[in-house]
């Protein structure tokens, strides 16, 4: 028996306190002052498909601390629906801590040691019944550890089962792996149970990665790592999987569809003065959603995440930033259109 839908998106991963640099431009050892904003890609992408008009739902945990209700306070405030989050007394709430030095240089560091959102379970997933959402999207980072591990693989069948569309977001951060080459292991037997799939080129070799002297990272910490290898041959590995569509983020390049029967589809991007670009491939993917769900054709709902993506790097945030559906309809408008 089908369950009825009665929401448009879960997203399942990560969530945090967001400490943002309020000195734009400043070294991060030189920082006086921070933004306290909320993150974590699978938060923001519930709060920006929320402002575009879809219902949407976060499946992650807190803590039982004052962060943990922060972060409660501000999603339903967003209206995204909170009653899957669960309250984990034995983890804190997980936070970053985030530099903006423009035009390209982002430092960020993660504190996620005992987290909430990665002590997810099997029963959590039970409790959130996936087949009442039209499309389901995880954060590869939630495949790091268990027991969220297990809970994601677990809703993934959960969502083939009852014709959910998974979305797997490959978000690579280096920092959060034992082993970077296990975050390849780990996402390609993920992938296998996706419909699409969506990333940069640099976590597209990430996932396709198994000699460690293709990656270089500079520092553990704070920056991304540089990755060599073959990205088209990389991209043709990931849709032997049998991922249907997989969408490479190229940032100011803008975007591009990949289809299993070999289409590949560009779509041009929306210049604009950079402010700050973390959180721009969430806003991207919240957009993209809308339009998917909205029956759009691929083209179109990738210009959809790229004119989300621009109007958020003009901002010094994520999820507070996010567009409403007005905003990206009056930017796109003033761009010439889709």
């Amino acid at each position: 028996m089908s369950i009825e839908k009665i929401y448009d998106l879960i997203t399942y991963g990560r969530s945090s306190i967001d400490l943002y640099s309020a000195n734009i431009g400043s070294p991060f050892v030189e920082i006086e002052q921070f933004n306290a904003y909320v993150g974590g890609s699978p938060l923001n992408i519930a709060v920006g498909a929320s402002r575009l008009g879809l219902k949407s739902a976060l499946l992650t945990g807190v803590g039982q601390d004052q962060v943990g209700e922060f972060l409660l306070h501000f999603l339903k405030k967003e209206k995204v629906e909170t009653r899957y989050i669960g309250i984990k007394p034995e983890a804190r709430t997980s936070a970053v801590v985030l530099g903006i030095e423009p035009p390209d240089n982002f430092p960020l560091v993660y504190y996620r040691n005992n987290c909430a959102d990665s002590q997810v379970n099997i029963d959590d997933v039970i409790n959130a019944n996936i087949g009442q959402f039209r499309l389901m999207e995880i954060s590869a980072t939630a495949l790091n550890m268990e027991p969220t591990r297990s809970a994601a693989f677990y809703a993934a069948e959960e969502a083939n089962k009852n014709d959910v569309p998974v979305l797997i977001d490959l978000d690579f951060r280096a920092d959060q792996w034992h082993d970077a080459r296990a975050f390849g292991v780990t996402t390609r037997a993920f992938l296998r149970g996706c419909k699409i799939a969506l990333g940069t080129e640099e976590e597209i070799l990430a996932t396709m990665l198994s000699d460690p002297n293709q990656i270089k990272i500079k520092n553990q910490q704070i920056s991304a790592p540089e990755i060599r290898g073959n990205v088209d041959e990389a991209i043709r590995n990931i849709m032997k999987l049998g991922v249907e569509v997989l969408i490479v983020k190229s940032g100011d390049k803008g975007s591009k569809v990949y289809l299993k029967d070999g289409k590949v589809i560009e779509v041009p991007s929306f210049p604009v003065e950079v402010v700050n670009v973390l959180g721009a491939g969430d806003a991207f993917a919240a957009g993209f959603i809308y339009g998917y769900l909205n029956g759009w054709d691929w083209y179109k709902c990738c210009r959809m995440g790229n004119a989300c993506g621009a109007i958020l790097v003009t901002k010094p945030g994520c999820s507070n930033f996010n567009p409403t559906l007005e905003e990206a309809m009056a930017f796109i408008e003033s761009k010439g259109g889709f």
